[in-house]
């Protein structure tokens, strides 16, 4: 197959590590985080753009894609990498996530879930094995199992036969994925069983029997406390191999992220860098920051001056503020491009940091900036 992964070093301290992730459209380096394109778009981004920043993997949504413009017609066009003109690596999502937000609208049973669109009301029905076909059809380098996402909080017994369900559900998951003859995409499995740390450990020992290429680590982010989350990542990882990626999904907060490295996570993926962006928020080496503020509107300081990016280098927090009030697409667009440099480059440094063996001292300085001295907080 041509995915394979490579782990180049590991931390003495963590179980932070830095590897090679081979798929058939790039070599990732890991750790690595994926800017969401749910649509086919990491939205207020060009492909240009998103390449000048050094993305290496984009995500795709499996259930959003299939509703519209719809898997058939995207393979009919070449697969999604040649109809968004993307020439690196791509994970899409079953979907289970969606439908899981779709708590009015959906009926989940052995076989799968149906459930209705969003868009116009209509009825269509997932299951483990048409959702291997459908992000077959969409031609993604790794795609993920159909799971079943609890929320937050839940029971031990729902938990449990939750996790149960989608634990059956990765191995019908897997035996679609391996009569796809020459099917050169990978499937992960998702760790599920809510916030209980007994239900985790078993559905990482029990998927791990699958012997699939990696795993993820799902239903977090879904309302609970924060550490609660490091909890849950941290009762799972030791039950997963080490060989393998491991991918977190739905995290994190810029400070949050140098502490799932250090749980051993290789790969992670969030909304909150062009979502933030898009409402004003910017994410600098201070800490956050609302560019509405007035205090920024005669600031002819960049947004984070210790910053390379190109937004820094050339713009004012003044002209953006501006750009923001006025409600101008460019807002939202050069606010993006410098919350995603901002992610990316701090994944660059960490990797660096991890091959260089000083990824604790990067983690402790991390640690130690005030995430709330933002600089709203400055000269108040």
């Amino acid at each position: 197959m041509p995915f394979r992964f490579e782990i180049l070093k590991t931390d003495p301290t963590t179980k932070a590590r830095a590897g090679l992730l081979h798929t058939p459209h790039g070599v990732i380096e890991t750790p690595v985080f994926m800017p969401v394109g749910t649509l086919g778009s990491v939205k207020g981004m060009t492909q240009d753009a998103l390449e000048e920043l050094g993305a290496q993997i984009i995500l795709g949504n499996t259930y959003h894609l299939y509703l519209r413009p719809g898997h058939e017609l995207i393979r009919d066009l070449g697969g999604l990498h040649k109809f968004i003109s993307w020439p690196r690596a791509i994970l899409t999502d079953s979907g289970g996530f969606q439908v899981f937000s779709l708590s009015k609208l959906r009926k989940i049973e052995e076989q799968g879930v149906t459930f209705r669109s969003h868009l116009d009301g209509s009825a269509h029905f997932f299951s483990p094995e048409s959702t291997v076909d459908i992000q077959n059809a969409l031609g993604s380098d790794i795609q993920m199992q159909l799971d079943e996402c609890t929320p937050y909080p839940v029971s031990h017994e729902a938990a449990r036969k939750s996790m149960e369900l989608s634990v059956r559900w990765a191995a019908r998951a897997k035996n679609a994925w391996l009569t796809t003859p020459d099917n050169p995409s990978t499937l992960f499995p998702i760790v599920q069983g809510s916030m209980f740390a007994d239900l985790r450990q078993e559905s990482a020992e029990r998927l791990v029997e699958l012997d699939l290429p990696g795993y993820a680590i799902g239903g977090l982010s879904v309302g609970e406390p924060r550490p609660l989350t490091f909890d849950m990542v941290a009762a799972t990882e030791p039950h997963l191999p080490p060989e393998k990626p491991r991918y977190v999904m739905g995290v994190g907060m810029p400070e949050e992220i140098p502490e799932y490295v250090a749980q051993g996570v290789d790969m992670m993926d969030c909304v909150l860098p062009t979502r933030n962006a898009r409402n004003g928020m910017l994410f600098t080496s201070a800490g956050r920051m609302h560019i509405g503020n007035a205090r920024y509107a005669r600031d002819q300081k960049p947004p984070d001056e210790k910053c390379a990016c190109s937004v820094c280098r050339r713009y004012t927090r003044a002209y953006l503020r501006h750009l923001f009030h006025s409600g101008e697409m460019l807002a939202g667009v050069l606010n993006t491009i410098h919350n995603l440099f901002f992610y990316l480059d701090g994944m660059r440094r960490m990797r660096g940091a991890i091959l260089a063996g000083e990824f604790s001292r990067y983690r402790n300085e991390i640690s130690h900036r005030d995430t709330e001295n933002t600089e709203e907080n400055k000269n108040t």
